[in-house]
């Protein structure tokens, strides 16, 4: 009876990662779609093994499977990973997240779309995202201004609501540095 439900519970857990599988890949390659138009990215086992022996992550622009991860940009390579990060985000959803500097290989477009799509694809968590550009403060509810003074770090708290291009702190005061 032991060696009946081992075998049961081998087949039920073998199902469950191949649905968790299923849809983590799906979300991956929505995502990295999104980010990138034309292109594809997925996630395969390794020389036909099983899900359990690892997986690695494909990449495709029109079409054409690159060979190697190393075939792709450092800004390609960014929205690679926070494409898989944020497919596994959709699956197992938390109520909270901090992040620091996401987007620093990233141009200021794809910067933009990396905020919209938070914005959009998790209504129902908050992220504390740490960045240095503009793309990601234009969709942010709230901004914490940090300027560094005479010594001493100041705080400010912008409200989307609230908030004037003329409040942020000067870019080119190398003093300074805004999230």
């Amino acid at each position: 009876k032991i060696e009946e439900t081992i075998v049961e519970l081998d087949i039920k857990r073998k199902e469950s990662i191949e649905q968790d599988y299923n849809f983590v890949n799906e979300k991956f390659n929505s995502i990295y779609s999104t980010f990138l138009p034309g292109a594809s990215a997925k996630l395969v086992t390794l020389d036909g093994k099983s899900i359990l022996k690892g997986l690695e992550m494909k990449v495709a622009f029109n079409d054409t499977w690159k060979n190697s991860l190393s075939e792709l940009s450092g800004g390609q390579r960014s929205l690679l990973a926070l494409s898989f990060i944020l497919s596994l985000l959709c699956y197992k959803p938390a109520p909270f997240y901090i992040l620091d500097e996401i987007d620093a290989a990233l141009d200021l477009s794809h910067t933009s779309n990396l905020g919209v799509m938070i914005k959009e694809h998790f209504p129902q968590s908050q992220f504390i995202i740490i960045s240095l550009k503009d793309g990601m403060f234009n969709n942010a509810n709230v901004l914490f201004q940090v300027s560094f003074m005479e010594g001493t770090s100041k705080v400010n708290r912008i409200v989307k609501e609230l908030r004037n291009p003329n409040n942020l702190i000067n870019r080119n005061n190398k003093d300074k540095k805004y999230f």
